[in-house]
């Protein structure tokens, strides 16, 4: 019997009744941290990442993302292993951060746009954090320090290239979703621009809908989505704060704590990586506040939790995916080498970027 209780299968079943069990211990903390979770995302989420998802849905049923798709695929074909549409997927996703390249991923594949392989490379270097998010709330608000910015955003943006390069690799005996046109590079060019704005104007007429329905819909799964990553917030907000009012968290930042020290690292910003394993936001905030940690070490650890994302983010693209074949694994993996690339990029750095402190 015991062998049962503890297969893998039924281990989130018992987390699950672990955290009602906390929830019924400390009730009110649990009802803070959720009107806490709430207020975030009412504040910052739902009007930072609502138009992206109604923009992208836009431009998806305009062809806007086929025209892109066609005329950058040799760039991201050699680079990345990736149809031209992935610099679409980049753009938005590295402009409005997580988690719109998941849901751009997403719907592409839905639209048997790319490949199960493809939407594991794109997806895998696409979740970064926004750059209003990185500059304003990280380097301005948390560590009252805008000169920080470029270091961060070199070791994050940089971090999520390079990723990107090496997840080209990954199932390297995958087929390609389509082939790129052949001939002199000028009959190229020539062909490349004719054959975006064809596949922009079939794109169009294949989706049918009028303007207005369009944008109805848009609008209706723009919301659909936001409620599911609000609900995701909440449920993390809650479960940080009942871990920490039954010491979990303590004693995982003890535990943390020594394999920084072994590293190298001061201990002292445990707390923050605890907190970023969690949420990204609180883990940044930590990073901002571990006073006597040497800032290098406190803007190499706010550069992991930044590419790392969180457990929220990583939820909310695991719920974003739920419905592809695309597999959470590889983009687990791709996040763990993200965060460790960025936080040696800082120190690589830090000579030519950082801040004159």
């Amino acid at each position: 019997m015991v062998r049962y209780l503890i297969r893998p299968s039924v281990i989130p079943a018992w987390t699950a009744v672990l955290i009602a069990l906390l929830l019924a211990l400390y009730p009110s903390a649990g009802l803070e941290a959720s009107v806490r979770g709430l207020s975030i995302w009412w504040q910052v989420l739902f009007p930072a990442l609502f138009p992206f998802f109604v923009i992208s849905e836009l431009l998806l049923g305009f062809g806007i993302v086929h025209f892109f798709g066609k005329l950058l695929d040799p760039l991201m074909r050699p680079l990345f292993r990736l149809p031209g549409i992935g610099g679409f997927v980049f753009t938005m996703g590295y402009a409005s951060g997580y988690p719109v390249g998941a849901r751009l991923t997403a719907q592409l594949w839905e639209q048997r746009l790319i490949s199960r392989a493809e939407g594991e490379r794109l997806v895998a270097f696409t979740t970064t954090s926004d750059p209003i998010f990185l500059i304003g709330a990280v380097s301005v608000g948390f560590f009252h320090n805008a000169a920080l910015a470029p270091l961060l955003a070199a070791a994050h943006y940089g971090g999520g290239l390079i990723v990107g390069l090496i997840m080209r690799f990954h199932d390297r005996k995958a087929p390609a979703s389509y082939q790129t046109t052949s001939g002199s590079k000028a009959e190229k060019r020539k062909s490349r621009i004719a054959e975006a704005i064809r596949a922009m104007h079939q794109a169009r007429l294949l989706d049918g809908r009028t303007i207005g329905a369009l944008l109805q819909d848009a609008i209706q799964a723009a919301l659909k989505l936001m409620i599911v990553v609000g609900g995701l917030v909440v449920v993390f907000s809650v479960i940080m704060e009942l871990l920490t009012k039954a010491g979990a968290i303590h004693i995982l930042s003890e535990a943390i704590s020594g394999m920084l020290g072994a590293a190298g690292l001061p201990p002292v910003l445990s707390y923050a990586v605890v907190n970023g394993l969690f949420e990204v936001t609180l883990g940044a905030k930590a990073a901002g506040a571990a006073g006597g940690a040497g800032l290098i070490h406190q803007a190499a650890i706010a550069a992991f939790i930044l590419s790392w994302g969180g457990l929220s983010v990583h939820a909310q693209i695991a719920s974003l995916l739920s419905r592809t074949d695309i597999r959470y694994g590889s983009f687990l993996i791709a996040r763990l080498l993200h965060g460790c690339i960025a936080l040696v990029l800082v120190y690589l750095l830090w000579s030519r970027l950082g801040p004159l402190v």
